[in-house]
């Protein structure tokens, strides 16, 4: 059985990640998992959650614009589609900044982003204090978890139990 953590009980769910665990949060289309996205470590434990080839980098999840400047150079012109179109339902591809680890785009010179549809999705980046590694809650190549009672069957494996037994409650819109 998944723990399940409530809204007001973020502050848990951000040791969790500081600690380089792995969640499942809600988001604007499906469940996703999560991971934070300053430490290698996370993001290979990410990887064995989602049984994901090492090749394939993540989509990065930001609270806000200057989370995003910070990950990706931002033109003016990209500035304006953020500021029209996020949040919302929609990935941008920008060149990464150059002082990112490689392991945050598996060497790539773009990184997928996207910003927080939700505010408790936001308000847990916030608290962390950097973006996440987001991407959605099913092994890679199987079908996407719209409920929690799905991210239990799709991850009902002895290192999820042990490890990354953790979700916060809400819906997909």
């Amino acid at each position: 059985m998944i723990k399940r953590y409530k809204q007001n009980e973020i502050e848990k769910l951000v040791e969790i990640l500081k600690n380089d665990g792995v969640i499942s949060v809600p988001t604007d289309t499906v469940f996703g998992v999560c991971a934070r996205m300053n430490s290698k470590i996370a993001h290979d434990n990410l990887i064995k959650v989602k049984n994901r080839p090492i090749s394939k980098s993540f989509p990065v999840m930001c609270a806000d614009i200057e989370q995003i400047k910070n990950v990706a150079i931002v033109t003016e012109r990209e500035e304006k589609l953020i500021n029209v179109f996020m949040p919302g339902p929609i990935t941008l591809v920008l060149k990464k900044n150059k002082e990112l680890p490689s392991y945050v785009t598996n060497g790539k010179e773009t990184i997928a982003i996207r910003m927080a549809t939700s505010k408790a999705l936001e308000e847990l980046i916030q608290k962390l204090g950097c973006p996440v590694f987001m991407t959605s809650a099913n092994q890679s190549g199987k079908k996407e978890c719209t409920n929690l009672e799905e991210i239990e069957k799709n991850y009902s494996n002895k290192l999820w139990e042990e490890k990354y037994t953790k979700v916060l409650l809400g819906q997909t819109k």
